[in-house]
């Protein structure tokens, strides 16, 4: 992790602190990157379920969340020469844990406006975690999985404001609203209109202006390599002339030199023997 993710607090494992700690963390990060997916059905089960059943299978995700985080942030920090230190680094990660945690004893009644803020909050920090995690596999010279992405995301996207928004009565309704979200257009003719919705539009709209802005960035960015490659032939091209200038020049150089000390051992020859220079 670089340094501002360091103070974030997800600093992961110090490369010195045990060998086996190191090697757990490259594959446990994405276990937990796992995990925290779990929050996202999670918190649309609980707030838009309108049974019983589906709030418990919320209640058990964010349960299933809140102990993966918590198992492996205990075995990493067991591996660790300084487990107080790694759980310090990592305490983003902590974090995350105890809000799955206070997530599960949330009841069926709905959410007060505190809850609303804790809610919020608490998913837009795992949010920030997912996009960490992910953050490199989304540099913008990979035009051909930024596609890719962007259309998974309109697709699911369409599939959750046909089940969360009521006046999106068919799932083709529902790409076409978060085309509109995504690409942040507006034109009006469809709207979210209830709570589940309106969180689920904005996460898509942050979502989608990320991935346009860096889908964008990567086209311009292959016009500007097609640039720059034609501009690195002229440089070399313009490099290997001039090196064949300067050789050129070189010979001409020790040309003149021999040809001037040849001179110079002819003149001295030719001298009447008792002329002095």
């Amino acid at each position: 992790m670089s340094d501002g993710f360091r103070v974030a607090g997800l600093g992961g494992v110090v490369l010195h602190d045990g060998a086996r700690a190191v090697r757990a963390w490259r594959w446990l990060q994405w276990v937990l990157l796992g995990f925290s997916l779990l929050a996202i059905p999670a918190f649309y089960f609980e707030l838009a379920a309108h049974s019983t059943a589906l709030h418990q299978i919320g209640r058990a995700l964010y349960a299933g969340m809140a102990a993966g985080f918590a198992v492996s942030l205990a075995w990493i920090a067991r591996l660790c020469h300084e487990p107080r230190r790694f759980l310090m680094r990592n305490r983003y990660d902590v974090l995350v844990a105890v809000g799955a945690a206070v997530s599960v004893m949330s009841g069926l009644s709905a959410w007060s406006p505190l809850e609303w803020a804790m809610r919020m909050i608490f998913v837009g920090l795992v949010a920030a975690r997912i996009v960490v995690s992910l953050r490199g596999f989304f540099s913008p010279n990979r035009l051909l999985l930024l596609l890719a992405t962007a259309a998974v995301l309109l697709a699911s996207a369409g599939a959750g404001f046909y089940w969360l928004e009521p006046g999106v009565h068919t799932y083709g309704e529902g790409v076409w609203l978060a085309f509109e979200s995504s690409a942040t257009v507006g034109y009006g003719d469809m709207a979210p209109t209830t709570p589940a919705s309106r969180v689920f539009a904005a996460f898509v709209v942050l979502l989608g202006y990320g991935l346009l802005s860096l889908l964008f960035a990567s086209i311009a960015a292959i016009f500007v390599e097609q640039e720059e490659r034609v501009l690195r032939r002229e440089m070399h091209r313009d490099i290997k002339t001039l090196q064949a200038e300067i050789a050129a020049l070189r010979t001409e150089v020790r040309r003149m030199g021999s040809a001037a000390h040849t001179d110079d051992s002819a003149v001295g020859r030719h001298r009447p023997p008792g002329e002095h220079e």
